[in-house]
């Protein structure tokens, strides 16, 4: 029997699927575990190692999921815990690990333990979630800000108190400064681990713990645009106090230590003022998170300065640290538009598509793939009175919340729904995706679909893609230029993120290239020591 590689996720290509808009098998128009089951040959075929699945937890939905009232239970809308156990006997049986989600930092208002804990202020779980007392003139305790819009606190009646929210004011947070709720929380994962999950993606992780002297945070200097909108006054202030506190790291290291104790990984979510940092300090060790990814190519700048920036960046906090950690990178996920929209702003198609897979592919780093983007689905345009997401109808217009990247799935584009739901989906299936549907890609060899297998089967083999260093070249916008090193192997890349052709000069010492083949990327060629790249287009060379 092979034997396993306790190191699978560094370098692994992570498909995110979020399931209320992946595939209905019952006809209700929400996506469920058993759709999920029923396309695992489909997701097979996408080359990638692990699906991390969206929260299907028990949940009264006010944030689809991410407002969890019950960690060990699944909701009814996605199915039965019986459905999770044998989503993860086929999947293992296709080879593909399962990673969920865990919501740490705050549970619904309708959780047991915090209907306990707001009926008193000497129930035994009194202290489970954040309480503070208001101010002499009634208001808050302090300026926090809820990511969501207003304030952090929410008044209560029954205890006469303030009770935190960072989200949705039905999503209070728990207080992780008492060790009963830590040792509960690590008592809900621990019942996944039992059940043979191989990781866990950890949402909000930086929420976990807050300033017991609940200090007011000061104003930004420069106003943050990367995690939240620019409507959005949540940026306005720097996140001092209300996360990213230093507590948080003996907590990850008693995580870890369960994690470890079922060769599980993990991967954190860092929305912090300073994500590079946060996630250099979240990994290094190898006692805390395995991998984090940040919202810093999850912003709509695009450029290639942007993106050297951002991950040279991240290379520069890792070169500093002993044993440094890793990193995972996305230009997609349910929370921002879609790539093909933000960056590509409808304008590159099938080329564009191509273009960002293998450019997120080609970094340092493991990958979390967002479903639908290996279609090259854009942003659907969802009407105000259809929208679903309680963020973007708070900030509506300005911002326009989650909705257009969480629309269902294209399957079929001649079907009704475009074969996602037999009944009206809980969000409307675009005419534009309809006609980018699984189905329509399948045959199709220069499809993005298969591309996207294609490029992803050659990259498994590319070992210095996987784990090589990576050094940034000179080369002007809008080239992108580095080569990846593992020893004496050595891979120069080059992309070309705009629809017009550019041409640059060979680096010095690369004047024997070979072209690289088998990655399916077309548009770039070496004539007279020179790399000529068409729109969109992109090289693989190597000496």
């Amino acid at each position: 029997m092979a034997k396993k590689n306790p190191d699978w996720w560094r370098g692994a290509v992570i498909y995110q699927i979020y399931p209320r808009s992946f595939k209905d098998s019952n006809g209700d128009g929400v996506g469920d575990l058993r759709g999920i089951i029923q396309s695992m040959l489909y997701l097979q075929s996408l080359n990638v190692d692990a699906l991390w699945i969206s929260p299907f937890f028990k949940s009264p939905m006010a944030d689809f999921g991410y407002d969890v009232s019950d960690y060990r239970q699944v909701d009814p809308l996605f199915g039965t815990l019986d459905d999770f156990d044998e989503l993860l006997k086929v999947a293992h049986k296709a080879k593909l690990k399962i990673i969920i989600d865990q919501v740490l930092s705050h549970t619904s208002d309708q959780h047991a333990w915090f209907k306990e804990s707001r009926s008193s202020r000497d129930n035994a779980k009194a202290d489970w979630y954040v309480w503070a007392d208001p101010q002499a003139d009634g208001t808050p305790p302090n300026n926090w800000l809820s990511v969501f819009g207003g304030s952090a606190w929410q008044w209560d009646s029954r205890r006469c108190q303030y009770y935190m929210h960072n989200f949705l004011t039905s999503q209070p947070d728990l207080n992780f400064h008492s060790k009963a709720v830590q040792k509960a929380i690590l008592g809900e994962i621990e019942f996944w681990l039992e059940r043979g999950v191989d990781g866990f993606r950890f949402d909000a992780c930086i929420f976990h713990f807050h300033d017991k002297l609940l200090r007011s945070n000061p104003a930004a200097l420069v106003a943050d645009t990367t995690s939240v909108s620019a409507s959005n006054p949540y940026g306005m202030q720097q996140h001092l106090y209300d996360k990213s506190q230093p507590e948080n790291i003996k907590f990850l290291q008693k995580l870890r230590k369960l994690l470890n104790k079922y060769k599980a990984a993990s991967i954190g979510e860092i929305g912090d003022d300073d994500s590079p940092s946060r996630i250099a300090e979240y990994t290094e060790g190898g006692d805390k998170f395995h991998q984090a990814y940040s919202f810093d190519l999850l912003t709509e700048t695009f450029s290639a300065t942007h993106i050297r920036k951002i991950v040279e960046t991240m290379e520069s906090k890792f070169a500093v640290l002993e044993k440094p950690g890793w990193t995972c990178w996305s230009i997609g996920n349910h929370d921002v538009p879609r790539v093909a929209t933000r960056w590509g702003k409808g304008q590159g198609g099938v080329q564009f598509s191509k273009l960002m897979m293998a450019l997120q592919g080609s970094l340092r780093g493991s990958i979390c793939l967002y479903q639908g983007d290996e279609l090259g689905l854009t942003e659907a345009e969802i009407p105000f009175e259809l929208l679903q997401d309680p963020y973007g109808i708070t900030f509506w217009p300005e911002f326009k919340g989650r909705d257009g990247c969480r629309t269902p799935m294209p399957w079929q584009t001649g079907a009704a729904h475009a074969g996602f739901s037999s009944s009206q989906p809980w969000l409307p299936v675009p005419s534009e995706h309809a006609l980018a549907a699984v189905d329509t890609q399948e045959k199709p060899r220069e499809s993005i679909l298969n591309f996207s297998r294609r490029f992803l089967a050659w990259r498994r083999k590319q070992a210095v893609l996987i784990s090589g260093d990576i050094q940034f070249l000179a080369a002007p916008e809008p080239v992108l230029l580095f080569k990846r090193s593992n020893g004496t192997e050595q891979v120069l890349v080059a992309f070309n993120l705009s629809d017009q052709t550019h041409t640059i000069p060979l680096p010095k010492g690369w004047e024997k290239i070979t072209a690289m083949d088998g990655h399916g990327l077309m548009g770039g060629a070496v004539d007279k020591k020179q790399i000529v790249l068409k729109p969109w287009g992109g090289y693989f060379g190597q000496i």
